[in-house]
């Protein structure tokens, strides 16, 4: 199987799991694969937030899926990049911290 989302049943009610031929290619070219996770499941936009009278706004990427497994799927390939990340609630997945951003700007370009 190519694609293990394709399949019977709900993505979040399954096992989602990249078979270790998959794996293997995955953990050797992670960029892709978070690529076209972000653009699938995710976005990036910019943060508006106040202090006090002071008003700044950063860029973040925010990845939203109910599947754990597809999470993790995301969160190990970031991890391989030393791309930092957090969790943001049950569904979501974000990556704030500027170099972080920088560093997926680099490869995940504009959805098409």
């Amino acid at each position: 199987m190519l694609l293990p989302q394709h399949g019977p049943g709900r993505k979040h009610e399954r096992p989602i799991r990249l078979e270790d031929w998959q794996l293997e290619i995955t953990r050797r070219h992670p960029e892709p694969l978070i690529r076209g996770l972000l653009h699938s499941d995710g976005c990036r936009f910019i943060n508006p937030v106040r202090h006090g009278e002071r008003r700044y706004e950063y860029a973040s990427y925010v990845f939203t899926n109910r599947s754990e497994d597809i999470k993790g799927i995301l969160c190990e390939h970031l991890d391989l990049l030393g791309v930092a990340w957090r969790r943001a609630g049950s569904k979501n997945i974000s990556i704030a911290r500027r170099e972080a951003v920088a560093a997926l700007d680099a490869f995940v370009g504009p959805k098409r």
